[in-house]
């Protein structure tokens, strides 16, 4: 009879399983994060473009930059003519008026946004999506075959078998290995 595994021995072969794929599901998110970052900065013109979203986009551009200049004329204005101590205190001119008001970068962030969704939904497709895809699921299966497995050699078996899928050598030979000498 199989002998059962204890909770040490079961967070043991977790911890295993999280070492031999984290590296790997991290270095492939690394990749699929850069592709996100370049597709999106290329499919956001595009996307306003089609959308015609890129004349509001311009005409923001150009009301905010008007905005600018005439607040900063005001601001000059408000400030000269403030000229005693008294005024001064009183000059009570916010300019961080926290009104619901939409700017050109609320529209440009909604565009990146929807163009994240277009490259997520493209990235999917793409052999880096699914190798992390893939990897994701093989470390999914290797967590719940420790879970569900009876005995550590069982395990260690099944594991072998579930990690050579994609190149993870679960028993390392270490015939191979030099002995070092002190000389």
């Amino acid at each position: 009879m199989a002998k059962t595994m204890t909770k040490y021995q079961l967070d043991h072969f977790k911890e295993k399983v999280k070492r031999h794929f984290n590296p790997l599901i991290e270095e492939q998110e690394l990749l699929v994060k850069q592709y996100r970052t370049e597709a999106t900065k290329k499919i956001v013109g595009r996307l306003a473009k089609k959308m015609g979203a890129d004349k509001i986009l311009t005409a923001f551009k150009n009301a905010e930059e008007e905005m600018k200049r005439v607040q900063q004329d005001a601001r000059t204005f408000f400030i000269k003519k403030a000229k005693s101590e008294d005024k001064k205190e009183k000059l009570n001119y916010n300019f961080t008026d926290h009104q619901e008001r939409i700017s050109l970068a609320d529209c440009e962030e909604q565009l990146r946004e929807w163009a994240k969704e277009l490259v997520d939904r493209e990235i999917r497709r793409r052999p880096e999506g699914k190798m992390l895809n893939q990897l994701e699921s093989v470390k999914t299966k290797a967590l719940d075959t420790v879970m569900e497995s009876g005995s550590s050699e069982d395990l260690i078996k099944a594991l072998e078998l579930c990690t050579k899928k994609i190149g993870i050598a679960w028993v390392v030979d270490t015939t191979n290995i030099k002995q070092i000498t002190n000389s």
